[in-house]
């Protein structure tokens, strides 16, 4: 009997970047000489005391069902995270505590969107964006924020997509996949637009706050715009500042009445995360950022290394990223020298092949003419597929 799967399910694909790591581990079980630059992953081991908080809560436990949204703890701690480090002010019904970030924004897609719903997306975009959209039933609206404008949304840009079904508004600084950061001014331009349309609800993934360069301050919309505050649903985690990706530990703030309607949704679908995983997020939240600095001080180096190795190579070119651990150049140039090659899938596929490097198509985050390379990984590995691409 054939299965009929769902048009739901129909309408989404496999994660892309998911996608290249699977493949990447699979061809170096075969024994080929793989380089993965495609994961978005700390290559540090949880910070000891993270991972000793994580044990005794095992040792005392704590292993049984939590509520829903989160325990107590956690909750608080994120709260005086909010307030310490954003100067944001939650109560405890304002904050719900998912299965990473991921599970975060689909909560909200789930909970907010109907049918013909549109949300607006810059691109490039984190990859899941759309699909997660796309699974709510509305409508995503790429909008292309190119080299050009370094890849970030403008006020116009932003102003000439909204209509009268625009529903949501997504914004992710600093950007997975480029690396860059909107500045407090940036910010305020693109609130200056939305206070015109109170029925537009605005989602800030900043899920990599605290991986900027050269001590830069990082801002959110709320903190250029706190009109919006009414409106606006704060997304992050403890995934990758504290290399704790594999723990699934993600949270959102904003209005009480969307936060409860997104806990029904996390009720029928995976109910509370981890209580082990929220037990050690409570001592990463509270112990402070002291255990990110040598991670960060290593990201700046290799971003250094691999922008300037990029941009040495005939056909590259590469912005500085303003943080993350991601490089998102402009390969264009060597797809059109790179015999067989037609576009930024291909040149992936080429290079995985030819030289064994693992990395994302631009076409996977919405900008064709790319490629994301992460430099979450030894310099050593870095200095290698820097030679290897340019050898192409």
């Amino acid at each position: 009997m054939a299965i009929q799967l769902s048009d739901r399910v129909q309408r989404v694909k496999p994660s892309p970047t998911l996608a290249i790591s699977a493949l990447a581990q699979q061809l170096k079980a075969e024994g080929r000489d793989i380089i993965n630059l495609g994961v978005g992953e700390p290559d540090f081991a949880t910070p000891d005391h993270i991972k000793q908080a994580g044990i005794d809560a095992i040792n005392n436990n704590q292993t049984g069902y939590t509520a829903v949204d989160g325990i107590p703890e956690l909750k608080n701690a994120i709260i005086k995270k909010f307030k310490q480090d954003n100067e944001l002010d939650y109560q405890p019904d304002q904050i719900l505590v998912s299965c990473g970030g991921k599970q975060s924004f689909s909560n909200l897609c789930q909970a907010l969107l109907n049918d013909g719903d549109e949300v607006i997306i810059p691109a490039p975009y984190w990859v899941s964006y759309p699909d997660m959209v796309l699974l709510a039933g509305a409508k995503p609206v790429i909008v292309e924020a190119g080299q050009q404008s370094n890849f970030k949304l403008t006020a116009k840009m932003l102003e000439d997509a909204i209509t009268d079904k625009t529903r949501l508004f997504v914004i992710n600084s600093p950007s997975n996949p480029t690396g860059v950061s909107y500045t407090k001014e940036e910010l305020a331009e693109l609130g200056k637009v939305l206070l015109k349309y109170p029925n537009i609800i605005v989602a800030t993934d900043d899920m990599y706050e605290h991986i900027l360069f050269n001590d830069a301050k990082f801002y959110n919309i709320l903190n250029a715009t706190p009109e919006l505050y009414d409106r606006c649903m704060v997304l992050n985690g403890v995934s990758k500042a504290y290399a704790m990706t594999g723990w699934r530990i993600g949270y959102a703030a904003g209005p009480v009445e969307l936060v409860k309607a997104m806990k029904k949704i996390q009720g029928q679908s995976t109910s509370n995360p981890t209580s082990i995983s929220q037990y050690a997020a409570v001592v990463a939240l509270n112990a402070g950022k002291d255990c990110i600095k040598p991670m960060l001080k290593a990201f700046k180096q290799r971003h250094d290394f691999v922008v300037a190795g990029l941009n040495a190579i005939d056909g590259v070119e590469c912005l500085e990223s303003d943080g993350t651990f991601y490089s998102f150049p402009n390969v264009e140039g060597l797809i059109a020298r790179v015999d067989g090659v037609n576009n930024d899938a291909e040149l992936a596929e080429h290079l995985l092949e030819k030289t064994g490097v693992a990395l994302v198509p631009g076409s996977a985050f919405g900008l064709v003419g790319h490629i994301r390379l992460s430099f979450a990984t030894s310099m050593e590995n870095l200095e290698k597929s820097v030679e290897r691409i340019a050898s192409l």
